[in-house]
């Protein structure tokens, strides 16, 4: 057996080597990583300039080390780069998010996004070098075509993509977190199996020369923090 693995109760266990740092250097590694987290924003105005398959594949790599219930990692992320393809989803997603805003939305909704300025037409799902749809496993199929449960997917999946949207930050690349409702032509427009359902979908690239976000103020620690 290898030097620093064990079995525990029948499940093969490796151990766990932690970094430790002293005070100080938690402190300021812990306010740079905010600092530098505190600048991510949003944008609906990406460039089309190419980025490296390869960027797109370590920040899902990285989103893949979030923990999962029994660790059973109920998530796909479906890379997608193919204009056609880009264009489906566009023309789906502006149908639903049309009838969203014109009907769907109650007026309490709407107006809480007017500071926003955001409407149904989504260039940006075109535009984007690469989206990133992902996707929750509500169960695992086997090859048999039994079925295997998953656990607390909905949470799992959540933590994956704040991982993922870190990673993408780290990289130097914008995101948007976009959620047309329904987002059932997701499936059908990828021809995901019955167990997968949509969760997230996410452009992926660079921002445009000329892109301007709305100036907001992230809540106070002491809004948001409670210390007993």
């Amino acid at each position: 057996m290898d030097k620093g693995k064990k079995i525990i109760n029948g499940f093969p266990f490796v151990h766990y080597q932690q970094k430790v740092f002293r005070e100080d250097e938690m402190l300021q590694r812990s306010d740079a990583f905010y600092q530098y987290m505190n600048q991510r924003r949003s944008i609906r105005d990406f460039s089309d300039k190419p980025v490296p398959l390869s960027v797109i594949e370590n920040v899902i790599r990285t989103a893949s080390t979030a923990p999962s219930g029994a660790h059973k990692q109920p998530w796909t992320f479906c890379i997608v780069s193919d204009p056609s393809i880009k264009k489906q989803i566009r023309e789906a997603a502006e149908k639903e998010e049309y009838e969203s805003y014109t009907s769907r939305m109650s007026e309490e909704w709407l107006n809480d996004l007017k500071h926003l300025q955001t409407n149904w037409h989504k260039p940006f799902l075109e535009t984007a070098p690469y989206l990133i749809v992902v996707f929750k496993k509500a169960y695992d199929l086997l090859r048999d075509g039994s079925k295997k449960n998953n656990y607390y997917v909905n949470e799992s999946a959540g933590l994956a993509c704040g991982f993922l949207l870190a990673a993408i930050h780290h990289a130097g690349l914008c995101a948007l977190t976009h959620t047309p409702s329904p987002m059932n032509f997701l499936s059908k427009i990828l021809n995901r199996p019955e167990n997968e359902r949509p969760f997230l979908l996410i452009p992926v690239g660079f921002a445009a020369d000329e892109t301007y976000v709305p100036e907001l103020r992230r809540k106070d620690l002491r809004e948001i923090a409670v210390h007993y």
